[in-house]
């Protein structure tokens, strides 16, 4: 027998769950077409995917399948969402690294959806797309003359020798994918270092999105070798990191950037680092070859 669930719907939602509903009413409600608060339209499409009726079941499902990811994100943020509506969301788009993010760090969620998001994340969960708008932010003018000719590098390093550190890296290995994810959404500068390095994309992609984070943290990152693209591309998309000139300058000399990113940023470089991208053989012969063009075009206008 199928465990029964109690599950508190605003008043809004309810007037088209109830026994009285009329079928028309509940169809339309399961296909999405009410005008409910994401929290709301969440508890009502779990409320009406285990109606008796098999079509409204099918359309509720659907219907959460197929909605748009920024609102699944506003949903899944909701702190009031029962924890069986958060296992539903993480079946369904548990291939959406945004929402999955917010699902593991909610305060309700259960052991069950963790399980499931570990099994799933090792092998199937897929990379968002890079951001539209990877540009300067609106009112940032391109070049480094706020940040001067040599801007301060504010790397900080973490003592990977400390017994501390190595403490915390054995217990890492002994971690399933689903704590090692909560962690890494929720840990220390020390399990950031340690969980960004992760094998597993969905865990390296958490430790980006901590809130935690600092920018020194994520220049270091834009620096360093990463293997997971996904954590570039949220680099890449977040306007206030863009705005360090050191972040932008790590990025577009990091091969694992995204071309399009990294060139468009060549042109908020100073034209010293342009020459040195020009004459440097650890970038991609792209941006070798972008660097060479920019500078040759300023040498012309300046005759």
């Amino acid at each position: 027998m199928a465990e029964k669930v109690t599950l508190k719907i605003s008043a809004a939602a309810a007037a088209y769950a109830g026994k009285d509903t009329p079928r028309a009413e509940k169809l339309k409600a399961a296909s999405g077409g009410v005008p409910l608060p994401s929290h709301d339209l969440a508890a009502l499409l779990f409320f009406l995917a285990h109606d008796p009726d098999p079509e409204v079941r099918s359309a509720a499902v659907r219907t959460l399948r197929n909605l748009p990811e920024t609102m699944v994100e506003t949903m899944a943020g909701s702190p009031a969402l029962h924890p069986r509506v958060i296992d539903m969301l993480a079946r369904l788009h548990f291939a959406r690294p945004a929402v999955v993010a917010k699902l593991v760090s909610h305060p309700l969620v259960g052991a069950e959806t963790l399980a499931f998001l570990a099994e799933k994340g090792v092998h199937r969960v897929a990379a968002p797309q890079e951001a539209d708008s990877d540009s300067l932010p609106a009112g940032e003018e391109a070049g480094a003359e706020d940040e001067g000719e040599n801007p301060k590098d504010e790397t900080e390093e973490v003592d990977e020798e400390s017994e501390e550190f190595k403490s915390k890296y054995q217990l890492s290995q002994q971690m399933g994918v689903g704590e090692k994810i909560k962690t890494a959404l929720t840990g220390d500068k020390e399990w950031r270092t340690i969980l960004i390095k992760d094998s597993n994309k969905l865990v390296s992609g958490a430790a980006i999105k901590n809130p935690r984070i600092t920018e020194a943290e994520v220049l270091a990152i834009a620096k360093s070798a990463v293997q997971n693209d996904e954590v570039m591309r949220v680099i890449c998309a977040n306007k206030e990191w863009i705005k360090n000139y050191q972040i932008r300058k790590a990025l577009v000399v990091n091969t694992k950037t995204p071309l399009p990113f990294a060139l468009r940023q060549m042109a908020t470089l100073s034209e010293k680092d342009v020459a040195a991208l020009a004459k440097s053989k650890n970038v991609s012969t792209v941006i070798a070859t972008q660097a060479r063009r920019i500078l040759l075009s300023k040498q012309e206008k300046g005759r």
